[in-house]
């Protein structure tokens, strides 16, 4: 079995100042935050972006500010979101892809969220393909409902998306698949055999759904993107989330993958 690859998601859309302090929202937040969870031993860092009244935005200048602000405190692997909470076009969307990034997230189909609709569009799905290929940043499947699984494998087919895939199964959020263990099961049986994947359990299922797909060869996001409570009436922060991922892999026998081990692994280029 491989070396656990832990990435750390700190961020979001959805969660506010409000709600938890300890949310990063401005750049030098975000790298500060990204920088502790690597020392935790966090290996890839998925990256939302804010604009000025901390609103979640697809500007291509504040994901430049977050990004160059991470690569001058360490090697992380970096992956930008192109989700439909921050922009609505593929352009909007797709706008931060060539900022050298080696990975960016890619959502092969609809869903519901809490308050509306994640609407990705064949059309759209297609356009985010061809910029990633054009800029060399690998995909990581975002699966919020089963069809996604098939849909990625199509696109493969066809030559938009490299080969082995890289999938992140994710569970709990309110509209699509809940964070169950037979939910978790589903989707694991229906990935390709020569693919990489990883769990993101959004709520309180989050360590146990993880420590199932430590079991299985998965690996693991954490953060308060997904999960902003450490515990019941505790809130998390990011380096917390990742030091309790890492103790519980090192219980299982798992060792955790640094970021060079997990561009191995992911067979970056």
């Amino acid at each position: 079995m491989e070396k656990l690859i832990i990435t750390i998601a700190p961020t979001g859309n959805v969660p506010t100042k409000e709600k938890t302090p300890h949310v990063p929202v401005t750049p030098k937040e975000i790298a500060e935050s990204v920088y502790e969870s690597y020392m935790e031993g966090a290996a890839i860092a998925h990256i939302h972006a804010r604009d000025e009244q901390g609103k979640p935005t697809y500007r291509r200048d504040i994901f430049k500010e977050i990004v160059e602000r991470i690569r001058e405190k360490c090697d992380i692997i970096i992956q930008i979101s192109t989700g439909a909470r921050a922009g609505k076009t593929a352009e909007e969307r797709g706008e931060a892809l060539d900022l050298g990034a080696e990975m960016a997230s890619l959502t092969t189909g609809s869903s519901n969220f809490p308050t509306q609709v994640n609407s990705n569009s064949p059309d759209l799905i297609e356009y985010l393909c061809k910029r990633m290929l054009e800029f060399r940043v690998i995909p990581e499947v975002e699966v919020f409902d089963a069809a996604m699984i098939p849909n990625a494998i199509a696109l493969a087919k066809k030559g938009l998306i490299p080969t082995p895939m890289h999938f992140n199964l994710v569970l709990g959020v309110p509209g699509s698949l809940p964070a169950t263990p037979r939910n978790l099961f589903y989707l694991y049986e229906s990935l390709p055999e020569d693919c990489t994947w990883q769990v993101s359990a959004i709520g309180p299922l989050h360590v146990e759904l993880s420590m199932m797909a430590m079991a299985l060869g998965g690996n693991i996001r954490t953060g308060i993107e997904d999960n902003i409570y450490y515990d019941k009436g505790v809130l998390a922060t990011n380096p917390k989330l990742v030091e309790r991922i890492v103790r519980v892999a090192r219980a299982a026998g798992r060792e955790i993958a640094t970021p060079e081990e997990a561009r191995r692994i992911l067979n970056l280029r």
